[in-house]
């Protein structure tokens, strides 16, 4: 296969494997399962899977840099996927997928600095179609476009998981760089396991005291979910290493329809008209970022 045949591909699944995870994290969340507990036992079971594989990199010849971004990478991931499960726990899938397209608008800034990814006026023009399709999609909650709306932590979780996965994106990209997407996706996978594992055991105390019912409970579902963000972040990297990361996270923004269909189908959220306007707009201004280097 050709590589924009074989990138096309991994952009699809891409954008399928994402809001079919924030339905298995959402779900569980909504079982009783501690958000942080789901973000551990998703990274612990990619881990397990990548163990195997590990013995083939020969990591001691790993340059220091792809070790310095490797772990700042895991640092902001591991964060990152935490505050978007406890996001999902509290708010409407329909609501919070939109959001994350501000993080084209995010990566681009970011980018900037790190990759030296310069926008012109269609960036620009992007970020003014996200920012007008946005209003759309909250103005469906109770507080409306207003900022009344950061007063939500389900907005605020989101907010930071958009922003730490937009430099996470970036520094992944260093890391790949540094190495390639097969070497990349283990260390995001064993050392995402092990900052999950510390953010998990700092909340132990409360996970415990709110008696969350087991994993082997909803087994399935778990392993669903492990299946789905290993096929996001496989695809990620796959994609990061084809494309600028500017344009890649403009068209991972084609899951935030998907979004928004599968929180009214799934979970009986309500508005979706007005939310798949305001998703298709939003959407719209991320595509057209994707033309900021034309």
């Amino acid at each position: 296969m050709s590589i924009v045949l074989l990138t096309s591909i991994a952009v699809l699944l891409r954008v399928l494997s994402n809001p079919v995870a924030n339905v298995f994290q959402k779900t569980l969340t909504a079982k009783g399962h501690h958000p942080l507990s789901v973000n551990f036992f998703t990274y612990l079971g990619l881990a397990i899977l990548c163990i195997p594989l590990a013995f083939r990199v020969h990591w001691s010849e790993l340059p220091a840099q792809f070790w310095i971004f490797a772990v700042l990478g895991a640092i902001v991931g591991s964060m990152g996927n935490g505050f978007l499960v406890m996001a999902l726990q509290k708010g409407d899938l329909s609501v919070l997928g939109p959001i994350n397209a501000y993080k084209s608008v995010v990566g681009i800034i970011v980018g900037i600095f790190l990759l030296a990814e310069m926008p012109n006026a269609w960036g620009i023009a992007g970020t003014v179609l996200i920012i007008a399709g946005s209003y759309f999609v909250l103005d469906t909650t109770e507080e409306r476009f207003s900022w009344a709306l950061l007063g939500k932590k389900e907005i605020q979780f989101r907010l930071w998981a958009m922003l730490l996965t937009a430099i996470e994106a970036v520094l992944i990209k260093k890391v790949i760089i540094a190495s390639d997407v097969f070497t990349s996706f283990l260390s995001w996978c064993l050392l995402g396991a092990a900052l999950s594992f510390i953010l998990w055991t700092i909340t132990r105390k409360q996970i415990t005291g709110a008696r969350p019912p087991a994993i082997t409970r909803d087994f399935t579902p778990f392993i669903l979910l492990i299946l789905c963000i290993g096929t996001m972040q496989l695809t990620t990297l796959y994609v990061f290493d084809h494309m600028p990361v500017g344009y890649a996270l403009a068209l991972f923004q084609l899951s935030t329809l998907i979004s928004v269909f599968l929180g009214h189908r799934i979970f009986k959220e309500k508005h979706i008209g007005k939310k798949l306007l305001g998703a298709a707009i939003m959407m719209i201004g991320s595509v057209i970022i994707i033309l900021l280097k034309e």
